[in-house]
């Protein structure tokens, strides 16, 4: 059995869920968010409570029933508080900037590189140097953040590069002298 799936999750106040057939939705204070849900698994909402069951008993469905409970009540989440991932640019002479749904960095290319943002993620760079970006969907949100990082991947010798702020980059030893 899985152990997150069994775990009920507890809709707070102003949240409103419509599940029709195998698609929930989930409205709240900063937006709505959708998803659909295989059918071997079954979702029931009673007394601003939704609980997770599997229909089939089968090892597969019971890692997806876990998942399936995890992403609800990431949307429940995400549509009472939101998310925010943070990523910091080390290098000098390296900046980003942002002007609408644009994100320009420019991480020592010999051009700057332009990032389109998706319209559901908004960012605010800090210090010419550190990203912040929100999002009520923890996926997409994951995602772009990614994409950014891949944009300039920190480097092991001086740690040059773009890199999330909770993130350790393990350094290298350079070159020895000559002897």
């Amino acid at each position: 059995m899985s152990r997150i799936g069994k775990q009920p999750i507890n809709v707070p106040a102003g949240v409103k869920i419509d599940l029709k057939d195998q698609k929930i939705s989930v409205t709240g204070p900063k937006g709505t968010l959708d998803r659909d849900i295989i059918d071997e698994i079954e979702v029931s909402i009673a007394d601003n409570v939704i609980e997770v069951k599997n229909r089939v008993e089968t090892t597969k469905v019971n890692a997806f029933r876990g998942l399936t409970r995890s992403l609800i009540n990431n949307m429940v989440i995400g549509v009472v508080d939101g998310f925010k991932k943070v990523l910091i640019i080390e290098g000098v002479g390296y900046k980003a900037n942002v002007s609408g749904s644009t994100l320009t960095l420019n991480v020592g290319y010999s051009n700057a590189v332009e990032f389109n943002l998706p319209k559901e993620v908004s960012a605010k760079v800090d210090g010419n140097t550190k990203i912040t970006l929100e999002c009520i969907d923890k996926e997409l949100l994951g995602l772009v953040a990614s994409k950014i990082r891949q944009i300039k991947k920190p480097e092991p010798y001086k740690g040059k590069g773009i890199r999330y702020e909770d993130e350790h980059i393990v350094r290298k030893v350079g070159k020895a002298g000559a002897k």
